[in-house]
């Protein structure tokens, strides 16, 4: 089976029996395994960014096993069928927040560090209002008639 998915995460991990799993897991949750080193190392280059994967399903007793196969570049065919590209809003919206950090914080290199907590009561509030304008947009955008 095949797929274009956004990788969220790459875990590695040592099995009782010394082989390295890696778990791959997407935007939607779903979890793609693989021991073979070259595609683990492959799929940790696209945490965060879109792959185009194919995998194969096991069942093994009670045990239902996603193996990927591969995992290369999502190829540009999907920006020519009108599927989404970018990341989720929430995602887009943090890394603009991130990026407004220092504004927030009102120093672009502070002396200390920032606690977690004030950090986070500043950045979430502006996250929040970014998503939902992107959110807001891109209703719109769908609810426009089409030329």
């Amino acid at each position: 089976m095949e797929a274009t998915v956004l990788v969220k995460d790459v875990e590695e991990s040592q099995t009782r029996s010394g082989n390295t799993r890696y778990v791959v897991r997407d935007d939607a949750g779903n979890e793609y395994t693989t021991f073979r080193p070259q595609i683990g190392a492959q799929a940790a280059k696209f945490e965060g960014r879109r792959a185009h994967i194919t995998y194969h399903e096991e069942d093994r007793g009670n045990f239902h096993n996603v193996y990927l196969d591969s995992i290369e570049p999502a190829g540009e065919s999907d920006e020519d069928e009108g599927t989404q590209t970018d990341t989720d809003p929430d995602e887009a919206a943090w890394r603009t927040a991130v990026d407004a950090a220092p504004w927030l914080l009102g120093e672009s290199e502070p002396q200390k560090a920032v606690p977690p907590e004030r950090f986070f009561k500043k950045l979430k509030p502006l996250k929040d209002l970014v998503a939902e304008d992107i959110r807001e947009s891109s209703e719109e955008e769908e609810d426009e008639p089409r030329a």
